[in-house]
C-alpha cells in the first residue's frame, strides 16, 4: 500500500488531495501525537485543578480559587504535577486516535461504497472515531492512571517524577489496579468524547463550507481553512466535554485513597450523577474547548505542511 495505485473503482483512499497510502497514515499518526501531547501537557495546571475539584469539591470550589490553593500549598510546581505522564500518555493516545481514525474512516467508507458513504457519512465518522479510540485508550490507560494518582495524592505521599511514579504504581498494582484498572471507565469517557469530537468537528466543518465559505474548499487560503479548523474544533470540544464529564469524574475519583477497592457503580452511586456531571464542568469545558480547538489546528497545520490538506469539508 506504500505505492497506492488507482484501480478504476471508487476508493475512499483517493478522495483527498493525496492518496491515503502507508506514508499518509504514518504522517497522520505523527501529527496526532504532536497535537495531543503538546496540548494536554500545556494545560496541565487546569487538569490538576479540575481533578482536585472532582475528588475534593469542598476544598477546591472553583478554577481560580483552586489554582490559588494548589499554588499556595505546593508552589508553582504543584500546578505542573503529572506533566510527564500526561505528555507521554496523550502523545500515544493522539497517535492512535488521529492516525487510526483516518484508517478506519477509509476502511468503513470502502465497505459501505460510494452511495452509502455519502448518505450515511455521520455513521462513518462515528464508527471510525469509536474504533480508533478503543485502541488509543489501551495505550493511554497506564499513563492516565499514573497522572491522576500524582495529581490527586496528598503532598509528599506519592512520587511526582514520571518513572518513579510508574514504578510505584506497578509495585502497588494490587491496590492501584495498574496498568489497566481504569480502562473500562476510560473507554466510557473517551469513546463518547472522541465520537462527539470527530462527529461534530466534521459536521461543523461541513456547515462552514456549505453555508459560509461556499466556493470550493481548495479556493480558500490555508489560513482561512485553518481558521475553520480551529473554530470547528473548539465548538466540538465544548460538546464532547459535556458528554464525557461524568465518566471523567469517575476516573478521577478512582484515584482517591478512600475509594480503594470500590466498584465504579459504588463510587457513582455515592457521589450522585448530578455531582459527577457538574463538579468541575466549567473548568473542563474551558480546558477541553481550548484543547480540542488547538489539537485540530495543530493536526491540520501539520497535514498542510506535509502537503496533505486540511481535514473535512468537500
Amino acid at each position: 500500500m506504500a505505492n497506492l495505485v488507482p484501480t478504476g473503482k471508487w476508493d475512499a483512499r483517493f478522495l483527498g488531495p493525496v492518496p491515503h497510502d502507508t506514508s499518509y497514515y504514518a504522517k497522520c499518526m505523527l501529527g496526532g501525537a504532536i497535537a495531543c501531547g503538546a496540548t494536554h501537557a500545556g494545560l496541565t495546571p487546569l487538569d490538576v485543578t479540575k481533578c482536585n475539584m472532582q475528588v475534593n469539591a469542598g476544598k477546591y470550589k472553583g478554577l481560580v480559587s483552586g489554582l490559588r490553593t494548589i499554588s499556595a500549598e505546593e508552589g508553582a510546581k504543584g500546578l505542573w504535577k503529572g506533566f510527564g505522564p500526561t505528555f507521554i500518555g496523550y502523545s500515544l493516545q493522539g497517535m492512535f486516535k488521529y492516525g487510526l481514525y483516518e484508517v478506519f474512516k477509509d476502511f468503513y467508507m470502502n465497505i459501505a461504497g460510494e452511495e452509502a458513504s455519502t448518505k450515511y457519512k455521520g455513521a462513518i465518522w462515528l464508527a471510525g472515531s469509536a474504533s480508533a479510540e478503543f485502541f488509543a485508550d489501551v495505550a493511554l490507560c497506564p499513563l492516565e492512571m499514573t497522572k491522576v494518582k500524582i495529581q490527586t495524592s496528598a503532598q509528599g505521599t506519592f512520587p511526582i517524577p514520571t518513572f518513579a511514579a510508574l514504578s510505584r504504581m506497578s509495585a502497588t498494582s494490587a491496590e492501584t489496579r495498574f496498568p489497566f484498572g481504569s480502562l473500562v471507565p476510560l473507554w466510557s469517557r473517551q469513546i463518547p468524547y472522541t465520537m462527539a469530537k470527530f462527529f461534530f468537528f466534521e459536521y461543523i466543518v461541513n456547515l462552514f463550507y456549505t453555508h459560509v465559505f461556499t466556493a470550493p474548499k481548495s479556493s480558500y487560503s490555508k489560513t482561512t481553512q485553518l481558521g475553520v479548523t480551529f473554530a470547528s474544533g473548539y465548538a466540538a470540544g465544548v460538546v464532547c466535554a459535556i458528554v464525557s464529564h461524568p465518566a471523567d469524574s469517575v476516573v478521577s475519583l478512582m484515584g482517591k485513597a478512600e475509594n480503594k477497592g470500590k466498584s465504579i457503580g459504588t463510587i457513582a452511586s455515592e457521589v450522585g450523577f448530578a455531582n459527577l456531571a457538574t463538579k468541575g464542568l466549567g473548568t473542563r469545558v474551558l480546558m477541553i474547548g481550548t484543547l480540542t480547538g488547538f489539537q485540530w489546528w495543530i493536526y491540520d497545520s501539520f497535514k498542510t505542511a506535509m502537503g496533505m490538506g486540511t481535514t473535512g469539508g468537500k
